[in-house]
């Protein structure tokens, strides 16, 4: 195992990963029941879309953990599943089996991409700066994903965000877990992101905020799996994807997503993992997205919708993580879920809002590392940084810095220091922004 994982040449251990992977897990685990209920609406039976997700995230991040050796941990992702559901099963009528085909062909298509070295071409394109500065975005997202879930900042007519009723018991678990996550981390305790998570269940059960489990369902539903092979009104869903040119729009907007989306997790995670190499770039970076992209086939095959890599990972990262080994902690636990749902349910959002905010203050411990006088990157790397929590998507983010940064270097009559890739990203960005 030490062989094949590295643990100790990466300065981690057994003990450590352990504990990695389960704070991965619970930071991670509201998808188990969120994702389901998101795929209900769009037609998808809850125990079928539950099966889905929790055997498609097992089996993306295994496969993570094993070709890779990063502790990057893969799951249905959120805003993608909101476009399967509301926007072409809901908004549009599209039968779910072939809004699936629509997710696995992005990947098919992505995957392409990347064993043609295109998509880390475009990574190598970034300036130095710009993927600083889209760690630094994911941060404070990862904050805002944090509190929101807590109920400490809340939505407001009048100031659009506000700070929620601290008495609330939500709030006050919360405040609990986040007061846990900051001192036990600092006191420099091993597993201190994890203990602040159970720390948090328990105060939140007499205060009526830790879920109590109910009803125990064993059973299984794989009626979603093979979603792009079932035939809908007497044809193959793939192949009426195929056949409906308006249908590759919503490939071409699930792509440009994925392709982002990753980028930015993998350099967020590969900072506080420390797995950057002295340019700059993410170490086993091919192998990731490989991964990736494989996983977002395997999303809409499974009926999952697409899988990805999840920015809570950094929680486990942060609590020590350093190899695969961790994944397959999380892979498992992921599988047990499917059985046990019910008691996975009972970490809340309140309970993994410490973990979620201490993870965003050590990311943002690299806002030095931009170079602030040098406008044509400062101003871009600027609009990264807000544009990623403020827009609340992380392709939105990067899409208006890329776009920046190419019309300040033209400006600046620097035009010809921009890589022909970056000239190419911002124009696909420009694209999405007006067309799509």
């Amino acid at each position: 195992m030490e062989e094949f994982f590295k643990i100790k040449q990466r300065g981690s251990s057994v003990r450590t990963e352990v504990i990695g992977g389960l704070t991965t897990f619970l930071a991670m685990a509201y998808i188990v029941a969120v994702n389901p209920a998101i795929l209900a609406d769009a037609g998808i039976p809850f125990e079928a879309a539950l099966t889905a997700t929790c055997f498609g995230a097992a089996v993306a991040t295994i496969a993570m953990g094993i070709f890779a050796n990063r502790p990057i941990a893969l799951a249905s992702g959120m805003g993608i599943n909101a476009v399967v559901a509301y926007g072409m099963c809901g908004s549009l009528g599209i039968d779910w089996r072939v809004a699936m085909a629509v997710v696995m062909l992005e990947g098919v298509v992505i995957l392409g991409l990347v064993l043609g070295g295109l998509r880390k071409a475009v990574m190598d394109a970034i300036p130095l700066d710009l993927r600083q500065a889209i760690g630094i975005g994911i941060g404070l997202l990862i904050t805002f994903i944090g509190l929101k879930g807590a109920g400490l900042i809340v939505a407001d007519d009048s100031t659009y965000i506000a700070l929620g009723s601290l008495t609330d018991p939500t709030a006050i678990v919360a405040i609990v877990a986040l007061a846990s996550a900051v001192i036990l981390t600092f006191m420099q305790v091993p597993g201190a992101l994890l203990i602040s998570i159970i720390v948090a269940v328990v105060v939140g059960l007499p205060l009526g905020v830790t879920p109590v489990p109910t009803s125990w369902s064993l059973g299984l539903d794989f009626s979603a799996f093979a979603a792009p092979f079932q035939e809908v009104d007497g044809t193959m869903a793939i192949v009426q994807v195929i056949l409906q040119p308006a249908l590759w729009l919503f490939v071409f907007s699930l792509l440009m997503s994925d392709f982002f989306d990753t980028l930015g997790t993998a350099v967020a995670i590969a900072k506080e993992g420390d797995f950057i190499d002295e340019n700059g770039d993410v170490k086993d970076i091919k192998a990731i997205l490989t991964v990736d992209s494989t996983a977002a086939i395997v999303g809409g095959f499974f009926g999952a919708s697409s899988i990805t890599c999840f920015l809570e990972s950094a929680s486990g990262v942060a609590a020590g993580a350093r190899t695969g080994f961790s994944n397959l902690i999380v892979g498992l636990l992921f599988i047990v879920c499917a059985f046990l749902s019910p008691l996975f349910g009972m970490v809340t959002g309140a309970a993994t809002c410490g973990a979620l905010v201490v993870v965003g203050f050590l990311i943002m411990s690299e806002v030095g590392s931009i170079n602030w006088h040098t406008p044509e990157v400062a101003f871009p790397a600027f609009l990264i940084i807000v544009g990623i929590p403020f827009t609340y998507s992380i392709t939105n983010g990067i899409g208006l810095g890329f776009i920046a940064y190419v019309l300040l270097m033209v400006a600046r009559r620097q035009a010809r220091e921009v890589k022909p890739l970056m000239w190419v990203a911002a124009a696909a960005f420009l694209c999405m922004f007006l067309f799509v």
